[in-house]
């Protein structure tokens, strides 16, 4: 405990010069704006950090399909910087628009006109994506084979596998099965894959540098699919009962022959994975800006200089630790709540008549 308090301490001692050095590089001032929004935002390319006034950044596949056919080639032969227009031009006559409608896309320029082609690159967001299904797959994988080379009768595994199955025996005991109910085994699968993906994403974006630092559940398009998936199970598990409450539902029959209620109920079959979609997008796209700009502003006060420069670092790291908690509590939230209403939802699609 010793030697671990030792390392604490010179590892703070090691944060605390380190927005020394950022400040005496460059004497311009921080553009927290540019942090926040680059840091949420999808790119072409995946930038790493600045050593002074050189970029570090990994170059990403670009995949489009423009009016001259496929082309395939490296984000790195786009310009770095965009000229008057707005466009960081790159081969093929395609661009990345920097400003205007589309913003951040690639475009193609004809005759003055912006057209944009068919585009599945690999984008960060992307990027990180597959990274994080591949720390997923290991993370199921390497307990698993534990369980194939042991039996039941043999005493609890510690370590990594230990922790995982502690994990998965919370969530299938207090989340999928008060949830769904009976017969919730079938949709454990489901439910424990949201949970893990969502975890794993949520915490691989709290790491600030490569394989982490991507936003993915801070994508709508993300948190999209996996309500879409909510929202398919859900109706494909819909009972007679169910389908019966929304469209004839046991009101007066007023009521029934002015559609009102089972409107409004046919109005919340869409609306239960739409809440779903936006919290979890809402929350953490938020979070982490929420979380950068407090770090930010706290660099920019300490450019003062003087006293107020050294105490406003130590308060910078003191800081960033209480949000890097803060926001390591929101992953496991986020993931929690997710799985929670979505069984929550598949439970009362499955409900029975009392009869």
């Amino acid at each position: 405990m010793n030697k671990i308090k030792h390392i604490t301490c010179i590892v703070l001692l090691l944060l605390m010069a380190l927005p020394v050095s950022v400040f005496a590089s460059d004497g311009s001032k921080l553009n927290t704006s540019q942090i926040v929004v680059g840091h949420i935002k999808d790119s072409y390319e995946w930038h790493v950090t600045d050593i002074g006034k050189q970029h570090v950044i990994i170059n990403l596949p670009i995949i489009v399909k423009s009016s001259t056919g496929w082309h395939v080639f490296s984000s790195s032969l786009f310009a770095e910087e965009a000229d008057a227009k707005g466009y960081r031009h790159g081969p093929y006559n395609l661009a990345i628009a920097t400003t205007g409608d589309h913003t951040g896309k690639i475009v193609e320029l004809r005759g003055g006109q912006e057209i944009v082609p068919f585009d599945i690159s690999i984008t960060k967001t992307v990027a990180v994506l597959f990274i994080d299904a591949i720390i997923l797959l290991l993370c199921i994988l390497i307990p698993a084979r534990w369980y194939r080379h042991h039996k039941a009768s043999d005493p609890a595994p510690g370590g990594f596998t230990g922790f995982v199955e502690m994990l998965v025996s919370y969530v299938e005991e207090n989340i999928v099965k008060p949830g769904v109910g009976e017969g919730y085994e079938k949709y454990s699968p489901y439910l424990m894959t949201c949970f893990f993906f969502i975890l794993t994403c949520n915490l691989m974006g709290v790491v600030p540098f490569p394989p982490g630092g991507g936003n993915v559940t801070g994508n709508i398009a993300v948190t999209f699919f996996l309500a879409l998936c909510t929202f398919i199970i859900t109706q494909f598990s819909g009972t007679k009962h169910y389908w019966k409450d929304i469209f004839w539902p046991d009101v007066p029959k007023a009521l029934k022959v002015f559609p009102l209620i089972p409107l409004i109920e046919f109005v919340g079959i869409f609306t239960k994975p739409f809440a779903l979609m936006i919290r979890l997008f809402a929350n953490m796209m938020a979070g982490h800006a929420i979380a950068l700009s407090l770090t930010c502003i706290i660099f920019v006060v300490a450019a003062i200089g003087g006293a107020t420069f050294y105490g406003m670092t130590a308060l910078s790291v003191l800081m960033s630790i209480f949000m890097m908690c803060l926001e390591l509590l929101v992953c496991f939230i986020q993931a929690m709540v997710f799985t929670m209403l979505s069984s929550i939802f598949i439970g009362l699609a499955r409900v029975k008549s009392e009869e």
